[in-house]
């Protein structure tokens, strides 16, 4: 056997080999913006906020118009997403924290997924990728049974903590499993709505909520490291970016609100809900999501600068819809969920409808829009049988037939089902065109009747057509039945309750 430095030919070529392979496997990259809503962006309607990159992202790609988040809220819905599993069958079924208090001294952080819990960053280091996280986790504190680096992920920077989330200027982030001191005085600009401050009746300066070292820029700073640093090694990775925009505060850098009209804002927004005040609080809106547009852009730009564009799936979607006209956001200003009914925290579409973008270069068709219903839990199965990684057993499915064109539509796949995210309690399952819904379901609420309705005639959904439907009620219960468990520490959804008699 010939010998080189001490390595066997048969063992240099099996290197060779794995190496080769390494290299063509498709890189992974999963894009999840924070309170982003469906029609908040251009390539799905938006007029007034600019969004070259994402527009351009979809043109490359393929634009699903069905795509649903996996809870109305946060933690629950990254809880869906990363585990392909729906909010009746996972850890985190609402917002919930370990302790109730929110101080930047003593955070606790979320309610934290179980250490067992099997997830996409688990799933794609098994397969011998390079895993990282940068911006916002939310399923458990470094400490936890849910901290990134119990679940799969090489390398995290960012937040663990979604109270935390409500400043872009935080006393610290966490890199890995340390943190990293970035404004060192508590001040307004750092303590967002944690903690509640005064409401100023002069003139609102945005310099006063700002302090030295904006989270976002950062953020990706540290994100395009890592890709040119995997660039480099010639290595496979999964990342998962999760920008906090357009979550308030309402604190994007000046150059991004300098971008809108003054024309805009008639008065300031003097920081009601506790969120902090802004002179302009349209175009900081605005400002936010084209900030975050800008570090997408620069994400794809590094992609292509390394020559790794045309082998790496992209996915941009958000975690729920447009939040509630708190914090000065605006959402009938600016159309965020178009002709949709409802906002963040409701399952009605625009509390879940958001977008769903996907490109890969020479496998997907370009500019190509898809019917197809789909939701959070579909994106770990979807990356794991692109990949060969393995999903485990997901509640989601399989969706590339239809990425690749192997089929318009999977006419056979299991309803989608949402089962908790809080706001009194709440379940649905949408079966093809049809969706189900029953809210107010906590104990102590009276449980709202049965609601149905044809997305696709009434997507905004005016036309209650339960009386004509009591088949699919039935089939949802079923379902729920099925598939539906309470987790441990969250209340149980009465789902079964009587309906009251038609008045």
């Amino acid at each position: 056997m010939v010998t080189f430095h001490n390595i066997t030919l048969s063992t240099a070529f099996s290197l060779l080999m794995l190496s080769i392979a390494e290299a063509a496997r498709p890189n992974v990259v999963l894009i999840n913006a924070d309170d982003l809503g469906w029609a908040e962006v251009g390539c799905y309607g938006q007029q007034k906020i600019k969004t070259p990159n994402i527009d351009k992202l979809a043109s490359e790609g393929q634009r699903w118009v069905y795509f649903y988040s996996g809870a109305p809220v946060c933690s629950p819905s990254r809880n869906v997403l990363l585990t392909g599993k729906h909010t009746g069958n996972c850890d985190v079924q609402d917002l919930k924290r370990v302790d109730p208090k929110n101080s930047w001294r003593d955070l606790k952080g979320d309610w934290p997924i179980r250490e067992s819990t099997y997830t996409l960053p688990e799933a794609m280091k098994k397969a011998g990728y390079a895993t990282a996280v940068f911006g916002k986790w939310g399923i458990g504190n470094f400490g936890s049974s849910g901290a990134p680096d119990k679940h799969g992920v090489d390398r995290f920077y960012g937040y663990t903590d979604q109270a935390a989330c409500h400043t872009y200027y935080p006393p610290y982030l966490w890199n890995d499993g340390k943190k990293e001191v970035l404004n060192t005085s508590l001040t307004a600009a750092t303590i967002g709505h944690i903690l509640s401050t005064p409401k100023p009746k002069g003139e609102i300066l945005a310099d006063t909520y700002r302090a030295e070292q904006h989270s976002s820029d950062l953020i990706a700073d540290k994100m395009l490291e890592f890709v040119q640093e995997k660039a480099r090694e010639k290595k496979p990775f999964f990342l998962y970016y999760a920008p906090l925009e357009p979550h308030v505060a309402l604190q994007p850098t000046q150059e991004w609100i300098d971008l809108y009209p003054k024309s805009w804002d008639k008065k300031p927004y003097r920081g009601e809900h506790d969120y902090l005040p802004h002179p302009r609080p349209r175009a900081a809106y605005a400002g936010m999501i084209s900030q975050m547009d800008h570090n997408v852009g620069r994400l794809l730009d590094t992609l292509k600068a390394c020559g790794l564009d045309k082998n790496t799936i992209v996915i941009f979607t958000s975690d729920n819809g447009t939040t509630h006209d708190v914090g000065g956001v605006d959402h009938r200003f600016f159309n965020s969920v178009a002709d949709l009914k409802g906002l963040k925290g409701q399952l009605y579409e625009g509390g879940i409808r958001v977008p769903g973008i996907i490109r890969w270069p020479g496998k997907i068709a370009p500019g190509k829009t898809i019917t197809q219903p789909a939701f959070h839990a579909d994106v770990m199965p979807t990356l794991c049988a692109l990949t060969g990684a393995d999903a485990g057993s997901p509640l989601g499915t399989d969706l590339s037939p239809v990425l690749l064109g192997k089929k318009s539509a999977l006419h056979d796949r299991p309803p989608l089902v949402w089962a908790g995210g809080g706001y009194g309690g709440q379940v649905a399952v949408r079966f093809d065109s049809k969706k189900v819904i029953r809210r107010n379901l906590f104990p102590g609420k009276k449980p709202d009747n049965w609601e149905v309705y044809d997305i696709v005639k009434d997507p905004a959904e005016k036309n209650n057509i339960a009386a004509k439907n009591r088949d699919l009620i039935n089939r949802a219960i079923a379902i729920l039945d099925r598939e539906y468990q309470p987790a441990p520490g969250f209340q149980a959804l009465r789902y079964k309750t009587p309906e009251q008699a038609a008045e």
